[in-house]
């Protein structure tokens, strides 16, 4: 048993374990009544402080002076925003013979939600990358992601994913002011949130395991998972591979076309591919509702896929930077970097 466990931990990230064992647990007992109640105003809470934190830690200061290879952030930006999005709406052909109308608005969602913060860095450590560039690609996509990712859902998912543009005042209630507040309040904030980072990256993972429960708890009692059969799964799975593939080529070939250094193609390679875990779990929830079980599906898989293929790019990057990648030989992918799950 244990040599089973030590392979899974081995090839998934372990809060990707912990979210599928809270998948489960709302599978076989999700909450109902009075409970469904408790639940789902504890989700509400939570994801108001999770992006009150996610304010608080990001320096607008860093970000700004990040501002001198604008160049290299906006290419970020448009691979997150633009490129993404376009793979999102030629999948739509994919519908109904491939995946389900309602896995497609999940996988339409997964290429709207910013890029990662913690991965990202992380990774392009491991790749001998321009980590400082990093840091600031990951922050300008998080925060622009807070106002941009509820519009591109409004404007090109509308009322199939069970909103309205009208409802995007309230998701900017629980979503940008908590955010924005945050930013507000870093200034005496910062401090304490820089040296108790730890025990908030717990209060992150323990605040996102409680909204995929309600999550799925809503799931579970709205009968959502009748549209989810293993074969959907399966071709779902083999969709994001390819999106993923599509968007590390494009990422590459648009790094050399823009001659940028080798340090500053690992940051768009590694940063334009990646979607945040943390980030798109909570605002699907806002936004999806009863719906939400099946929307964070695609992002969930997705994350996991991504863990596993760039940290494997990550380790096998070239030590001169400006030559191709190395063809993927044969052994296992390496653990993807520690921390890196709830971002």
């Amino acid at each position: 048993m244990m040599s089973v466990v030590r392979a899974l931990t081995r090839f998934l990230d372990p809060y990707i374990v912990l979210l599928l064992g809270t998948v489960g647990l709302a599978a076989l007992l999700p909450a109902t009544g009075g409970a469904a109640t408790a639940v789902d105003g504890a989700a509400t809470g939570l994801i108001g402080l999770l992006f009150f934190l996610y304010g608080a830690r990001l320096s607008t200061r860093e970000a700004l002076e990040g501002l001198r290879q604008w160049r290299l952030h906006l290419a970020v930006l448009a691979a997150t925003f633009v490129a993404f999005p376009l793979l999102g709406l030629a999948a739509r052909g994919l519908v109904p013979w491939l995946v389900t109308d309602e896995l497609y608005d999940g996988l339409l969602f997964l290429c709207l939600v910013p890029s990662t913060v913690q991965s990202s860095i992380a990774l392009t450590s491991l790749a001998r990358g321009n980590v400082p560039a990093a840091i600031a690609a990951g922050s300008f996509s998080s925060v622009l992601g807070v106002l941009l990712t509820p519009l591109l859902a409004a404007a090109l998912i509308g009322g199939s994913g069970g909103f309205s543009a009208d409802s995007l005042l309230g998701i900017g209630g629980q979503l940008l002011a908590p955010f924005l507040l945050g930013q507000l309040l870093r200034r005496w904030i910062g401090n304490f949130v820089r040296r108790n980072r730890r025990v908030l990256s717990l209060v992150d993972r323990g605040s996102i395991l409680v909204v995929v429960y309600a999550a799925f708890s809503a799931g579970m009692t709205a009968g959502v998972w009748q549209e989810a059969s293993w074969r959907r799964l399966l071709a779902l799975f083999c969709v994001e591979a390819l999106m993923l593939a599509v968007m590390l080529l494009l990422t590459w070939w648009a790094a050399r076309r823009l001659r940028f250094s080798g340090a500053d193609r690992v940051v768009l390679v590694l940063a334009g591919s990646q979607k945040s875990l943390a980030a798109g779990l909570p605002m699907a929830s806002v936004i999806f509702g009863e719906q939400a079980a099946l929307a964070v599906l695609p992002l969930m898989m997705f994350h996991q896929t991504q863990l596993i293929v760039c940290a494997y790019l990550a380790r096998r990057w070239p030590a001169d930077p400006d030559a191709p990648v190395a063809a993927a030989g044969p052994g296992a992918p390496p653990s993807p970097p520690g921390g890196s799950a709830g971002s």
